[in-house]
């Protein structure tokens, strides 16, 4: 699989933990978890009848990177900074 993004600046911080749908992913602290996401595959994950996706905006406004946390719920990709531990899934995402 390939990304969507590439890094223009290299990566600073501590590296963090953060596993998507079971496989863990390169991420570094102060990142969000859009980033960390879309430097390492094509699109986000999704179950609807879109299928998977990639953020539009990339500040919150046009609902397109929604990920479900496993210990927290349903969370906006771009403006969410990865964290330490962090786990995404299972899906299907409930916004209600």
């Amino acid at each position: 699989m390939t990304a969507r993004f590439q890094r223009a600046i290299p990566a600073g911080g501590r590296r963090v933990s953060v596993w998507l749908e079971g496989v863990a992913l390169e991420a570094w602290e102060g990142e969000s978890l859009l980033a960390a996401i879309l430097t390492q595959r094509d699109c986000l994950p999704g179950d609807g009848p879109e299928g998977a996706r990639a953020g539009f905006c990339l500040m919150g406004a046009c609902q397109e990177c929604w990920v479900q946390l496993e210990q927290a719920g349903p969370v906006r990709a771009c403006t969410t900074k990865v964290a330490d531990g962090m786990r995404i899934g299972p899906y299907p995402i409930r916004l209600a």
